[in-house]
């Protein structure tokens, strides 16, 4: 901790260095100042709001405690008339010889305020009595309705409905009740005979909504009630939640248990007290946005409002002054070597400010980047060169069984007097030798390449004894253009061996032309050929002609060579079809050999 404070007084320190000592101790004593004011104005707001939601959690607390009074109240009261009916009347009545109906005519004038019916029904959904309607609708079967299902199922309890519109009996005058059906399974007496039924007691759900609605929580605060499975019984929103307009975080807040919680809920915070009503299971909620608590102190909300903004200002010019001599050279120097990890090597894009440290990190920086760089070329360069003399060395190799049999032919030639066809074998060996060598140099015309290949061609078809032909074309433009050499004899070479070697009609035809301002030079054949897949294969395998035939030099190593000289863009491609032929397609750029020269 210290060590960071340490360091920040050297920061700042450093950034103050070349101003007055007047204006470095105002600035240290005013941020001094506005630290500790802004401490003990968020001490102060921070208190004010938590007593502040104190007084309104204790209040909220109170409120619900008395809504859980009346409303245990009424429901009692909605008990004992069910208990009233199902003790003093059903239990001491025979259905058979007693008329239930008046009693209970009378139990339901004495609390008509709070009810809206009342009514038996048997097991099998028949109604036995009813108040003060009696006339089911026909669409209405009981046995299929929640609260009656329940009741058969729960022998011993009560059971409370959420709010649903009463729609069982037949009304003359089409009213429609709001109601919360209060069900109990009943035992039936019938001729001596014990019966199970069902005693329903529709509550008129007003009594809940007046319960409710005499409760003030202050602003847009409010109270609703939820079953135990968090269906809503009351909402002063009811209506707009059932519409789908408004949202309600009822199923939650049910799970909760009694206490006070703070939630968000549809973008906004709010406290929520929870209180349950024991035997019903229901839950007493109480909601305050906490907007309408904050709203109580807004003018300490305003004050501390413009303090803060006062205080933010001064930071503001603090931090400008500060983070303009720390932070952008740095960030700078950051964003500089994200480039070098990205691999731009680029020396001059290392930048170089701020204060000393910086600038000499820079600095060292800029020079470890240019000795990296040095070192690098150094050891791409000599790669190129080892690997490009090793393929050129290869490349210059005549192949010996390819001398010996030449020589033999020769021999074969003088001795059987065909001293012409002998002497045109010595010329053009010669001049394959010459070619072969040209003083040294790696890269000849098109014009040598070609006449190198010609003379190849004219010694192996006196040795094949005319078993092919072979023609060559080159545009003149193309002539006197830069190629590598000794590369297109070895093509030639695989198209003999592989292709011509068991054919009596055999053709080689070597083009050379010019094609979208690129060098193209194809070497075709009618041999057997061979699928597209295995030609492809070719050029990535260190691929030979016949062992002891051809010169030894792989496919591969032509692509290379080419890739070495001229670049990644250009290179040795392969087309072939069984039964059709192939082509060796060379792609050179045209390039004339004293430009190649001159940039070398």
């Amino acid at each position: 901790m210290w060590d960071k404070i340490k360091v920040f007084k050297d920061r700042i320190r450093h950034s103050l260095h070349k101003r007055s000592i007047q204006f470095s101790i105002s600035i240290s004593f005013t941020i001094v100042m506005v630290i500790g004011m802004a401490l003990i104005a968020v001490s102060l707001s921070v208190r004010y709001v938590n007593s502040t939601m104190e007084v309104i959690s204790n209040s909220n607390k109170r409120i619900v405690d008395q809504i859980s009074l009346n409303l245990d109240s009424y429901l009692r009261s909605m008990m004992r008339i069910s208990d009233s009916m199902y003790y003093r009347v059903i239990k001491n009545s025979d259905l058979k010889d007693d008329n239930i109906n008046y009693q209970m005519s009378l139990l339901y004038e004495t609390n008509r305020d709070q009810l809206v019916s009342i009514a038996v029904f048997s097991d099998d959904g028949k109604i036995i009595a009813s108040e003060p309607l009696s006339q089911l609708k026909p669409s209405v079967d009981v046995k299929k309705q929640s609260w009656f299902q329940i009741a058969m199922a729960r022998i011993e309890n009560l059971h409370f409905s959420t709010p649903h519109v009463e729609d069982l009996f037949l009304d003359p005058d089409d009213n429609s009740h709001w109601v919360i059906s209060l069900s109990r399974s009943v035992e039936l007496t019938s001729a001596g005979s014990i019966l199970h039924g069902v005693l329903l007691v529709d509550m008129n759900y007003s009594g809940i909504e007046q319960v409710c609605k005499n409760n003030y929580l202050g602003g847009s605060g409010y109270v609703y009630i939820t079953d135990e499975n968090g269906q809503i019984i009351y909402h002063p929103k009811q209506r707009l939640i059932y519409s789908n307009l408004t949202n309600e975080n009822n199923l939650e807040n049910a799970t909760h248990e009694d206490g006070t919680y703070s939630e968000t809920f549809d973008g906004r915070q709010r406290l929520v007290t929870v209180k349950t009503v024991g035997y019903t299971g229901w839950k007493i909620i109480a909601v305050n946005p906490i907007q309408d608590i904050t709203a109580n102190y807004s003018n300490f909300t305003s004050y501390t409002l413009l303090f803060a903004l006062f205080i933010s200002y001064l930071l503001i010019i603090v931090n400008m002054f500060l983070s303009s001599r720390i932070a952008k050279p740095i960030m700078k120097l950051e964003n500089s070597v994200k480039n070098l990890e990205s691999g731009d090597l680029d020396e001059q894009k290392i930048a170089i400010s701020g204060s000393y440290e910086v600038e000499h990190l820079g600095k060292a920086i800029r020079s470890m980047v240019r000795q990296t760089r040095k070192l690098m070329d150094d050891i791409v360069s000599e790669q190129k060169a080892k690997r490009r003399s090793e393929l050129d060395a290869l490349q210059a190799q005549i192949n010996p069984h390819f001398l010996y049999n030449t020589l033999d032919s020769i021999v074969w030639m003088n001795e059987n007097g065909k001293y012409q066809d002998a002497n045109t074998m010595v010329t053009s060996l010669a001049k394959l030798f010459r070619i072969s060598i040209s003083k040294g140099k790696d890269m000849i015309s098109v014009a040598d390449e070609l006449e190198h290949v010609k003379n190849y061609l004219i010694i192996q078809n006196h040795r094949f004894a005319d078993k092919f032909q072979y023609s060559i074309h080159a545009e003149p433009q193309i002539l006197q253009c830069a190629t590598i050499k000794l590369i297109i004899q070895p093509l030639v070479e695989n198209s003999i061996y592989h292709g011509m070697e068991f054919m009596d009609d055999g053709e080689i035809r070597i083009e050379a032309y010019c094609k979208d301002h690129e060098l193209w030079i194809d070497v075709i054949d009618n041999g057997p050929g061979m699928p597209q897949e295995q030609a492809d294969r070719l050029l990535s395998e260190n691929t030979a002609p016949v062992q002891g035939s051809g010169s030894g030099i792989g496919l591969k190593n032509i692509n290379e060579r080419i890739q070495l000289y001229f670049g990644m863009q250009y290179g040795l491609s392969l087309f072939s079809e069984p039964d059709v032929g192939t082509t060796a397609r060379i792609h050179l750029p045209k390039k004339s050999l004293e430009e190649f020269e001159e940039k070398e």
